[in-house]
């Protein structure tokens, strides 16, 4: 049985996309009959890390990842902050598989991951096989069923829009922006902002309604019925992508810069700009996505062809494949 650790970190500051990843790995090796638990600490993920229990897989302290490998058979880990390891993991007798989003967390690994829209070339550092692409993209089996259950929605007439903006207080502001560019569009609509924090919600005018409420498990049950979303370009803009939600996608931080300009380029979402400087059209690029249902179709197809769900399987293949039964790692692995 093939045994394998997770290692990452939530927080208020990093986000909750990091353990959003390690659930849909951990769902899928689980499902295949290996040994899985999780190192590293859940705090404002919490509701992601509750999966873990239903899926059997422990929870242990944060480690660092050298020491975990003695235990394990692959040692997969998606940190921004965690350096180089590959020998110290390799001489514990463990594969190291490393998650990247371009040079964020970017390490020597005997497989590398990087699941952005569009990854930028990247250096030879002695790594193993590359697999780049959203061909590999990690989406929970929730996000899969929820996939399923938007063939079967019905449309309203008002729009459903909702907002899911980063994990952390510290985006109420550029939530608040976004809220009154919602409200200046003059159109109709329904719209759940979930954010942590206080943004400042504007008047409604008539034929609008905001909702507010901090992010929990019930979000792809609104993902489903929704019509149009606001998003960063992060983990959650690929959820929504492999849903087939029509998006406006916002650059939150730097290391977003790749998957948002990415997603515009393959017409997966439209641009909003980034936080500190929203884009100057953004009412009017709200308003389309309102208005337009063609337009809304056209993010919807192209978003769910391109980010299909199954990113993980096809990762946990290779490793398999690196991987013979009843043996431990290899102290190295190089497929270039």
């Amino acid at each position: 049985m093939t045994k394998l650790v997770l290692r990452a970190d939530a927080s208020g500051t990093i986000g909750a996309g990091h353990v959003s990843r390690m659930v849909a790995y951990a769902e899928r090796a689980v499902a295949r009959g290996w040994e899985v638990a999780f190192s590293g600490f859940v705090d404002n993920a919490e509701w992601l890390a509750a999966r873990f229990a239903e899926l059997s897989v422990p929870v242990l302290y944060s480690a660092v990842p050298a020491a975990l490998a003695e235990d394990f058979d692959v040692v997969l880990v998606d940190h921004y902050g965690i350096g180089e390891i590959r020998r110290e993991v390799n001489a514990g007798g463990a594969l190291l598989v490393s998650i990247e989003d371009d040079v964020f967390g970017r390490r020597a690994a005997d497989l590398v991951v990087d699941c952005g829209f569009a990854p930028a070339p990247r250096p030879d550092d002695g790594s193993g096989e590359l697999l780049r692409g959203v061909a590999y993209a990690p989406m929970r089996d929730v996000v899969r069923h929820a996939r399923e259950k938007r063939h079967t929605r019905e449309l309203t007439e008002r729009p459903h829009v909702t907002v899911v903006l980063g994990g952390g207080t510290e985006w109420a502001g550029t939530v608040s922006a976004l809220l009154h560019a919602l409200r200046d569009t003059g159109l109709p609509f329904v719209a759940d902002v979930l954010v942590r924090g206080e943004p400042v919600v504007p008047e409604a005018l008539p034929g609008q309604e905001f909702r507010v409420a901090p992010p929990g498990p019930g979000l792809l049950d609104l993902l489903v019925e929704t019509d149009v979303a606001v998003s960063a370009a992060g983990v959650t803009l690929l959820e929504l992508c492999c849903l087939g939600v029509p998006t406006g996608v916002v650059k939150l931080v730097d290391n977003q810069e790749t998957g948002y300009r990415g997603a515009l380029n393959l017409g997966l979402a439209a641009g909003l700009g980034s936080a500190a400087a929203l884009n100057d059209d953004v009412v009017e690029t709200l308003r389309t996505l309102l208005l337009d249902r063609e337009a809304r179709r056209r993010f919807s197809e192209t978003a769910a062809s391109i980010v299909d769900g199954h990113g993980v399987d096809r990762v946990l293949d290779r490793i398999e494949r690196s991987l013979p039964p009843g043996e431990k790692a290899p102290t190295s692995v190089d497929q270039r």
